[in-house]
């Protein structure tokens, strides 16, 4: 299911989007250590997601697709 790893990078995008003009104005230690830390979980989601989307990792379990397949007694 491609369309939620699109889906994803695009809210990413959006959170980023709205973040980025208060991120230069972080004036404290502790407002640095909180856009540092919110700028590395923004890149954890983008890589995993792409990752998704490039097909080196598998889907999580919620969005895969198992065909059943009918067993007989043979």
């Amino acid at each position: 299911m491609r369309h939620y790893a699109i889906l994803r990078l695009l809210l990413a995008a959006f959170f980023l989007y709205f973040a980025w003009p208060l991120i230069p104005a972080a004036k404290s230690q502790v407002e640095m250590i909180f856009w540092a830390s919110w700028l590395g979980f923004l890149v954890l989601v983008v890589g995993a997601n792409f990752a998704t989307l490039l097909q080196l990792s598998e889907p999580p379990v919620m969005e895969q697709n198992y065909e059943r397949i009918r067993q007989t007694d043979s």
